[in-house]
């Protein structure tokens, strides 16, 4: 039976091992309740009237909790509809300075030359191209990397930020760990641009059981697994750690591993037999302690 299982999931029990374990491994979409409103909210900056004050937005929790995937589904849903190009991600660079920022920025939006060291020229370059590309919104991944730097750097970059919706209409997006959060809100004018979104570990609630619900049902095995039954689902959630990025990876393991061992369901003996270490773990696990 696969009663369990979403009508479009159910014909590639049909299929071979192979082509099983490539679907169950592909990137996937969960639109959560976080996800959803975070998609709204980047919506109303596409269409803000224009402004010589533009609000931003950031997008703050740990690491492996789905921030990115946020991010990058709503940019690939723009292209979808949109005529021209408004929403552009940048990737921020590993790296203290001004120009490890700038360069970021400019290979984000294809620039020739992004990793020239005169930071004078990439502020002009990055300039000329604002101003032809014309962006809505910028959103900046992993934004706690330019933090690392001097504080005169540091409060260059955050200048460069309100500069940009002054003189280009652009609302600018932080998505990173709390330091993000830290340091926006050390000061009034900087707390005032940005409005907080929390994307907070997940709780052992009725969410994340809907959410384990949610990934059976759209994982192609031929039984049912009732991954949101106890004691399986406190597993999982103990190994995650509350983290989504987790909870998907634990769960992509164990569906591979249940399709090539036959069980054909994902069961507690099964992900007691996975070789995954909780994050807050890894630094003392035994596979570190056998590298010393």
């Amino acid at each position: 039976m696969s009663d369990h299982l979403l009508d479009h999931v159910r014909p590639y029990l049909e299929r071979d091992r192979e082509e099983r374990i490539a679907y169950i491994r592909a990137p996937r979409w969960i639109g959560h309740d976080v996800a959803k409103d975070a998609h709204r909210r980047l919506a109303e900056l596409l269409s803000r009237p224009v402004s010589l004050r533009t609000q931003g937005l950031m997008l703050v929790g740990p690491y492996a909790n789905g921030k990115t995937m946020i991010a990058e589904r709503f940019a690939v849903e723009h292209l979808r509809t949109a005529s021209e190009k408004k929403v552009w991600i940048a990737q921020t660079r590993e790296g203290a300075g001004l120009g490890h920022f700038y360069a970021s920025v400019l290979q984000a939006l294809r620039a020739p030359g992004a990793d020239m060291r005169d930071v004078g020229r990439k502020a002009e370059q990055l300039d000329h191209l604002l101003a032809s590309l014309r962006p809505r919104v910028l959103i900046f991944d992993e934004f706690h990397n330019a933090l690392r730097g001097r504080a005169r750097d540091i409060e260059a970059i955050f200048a460069f930020l309100r500069r940009i919706g002054r003189q280009f209409d652009v609302s600018p997006v932080l998505i990173g760990e709390v330091a993000v959060y830290d340091f926006v809100n050390a000061t009034s004018e900087m707390a005032s641009r940005f409005d907080p979104i929390a994307v907070p570990r997940w709780q052992y609630d009725e969410d994340y059981l809907m959410l384990l619900d949610s990934l059976e049902a759209a994982l192609p095995l031929s039984r049912c697994s009732d991954l949101s039954n106890e004691p399986l689902a406190r597993l999982i959630f103990s190994l995650s750690e509350g983290l989504i990025g987790e909870i998907v990876a634990i769960v992509t393991k164990a569906a591979i591993a249940a399709i090539k061992s036959g069980a054909e369901r994902i069961t507690k003996a099964g992900v007691d037999d996975l070789p995954h270490v909780p994050i807050s773990q890894r630094r003392n696990s035994p596979l570190r302690q056998s590298l010393l």
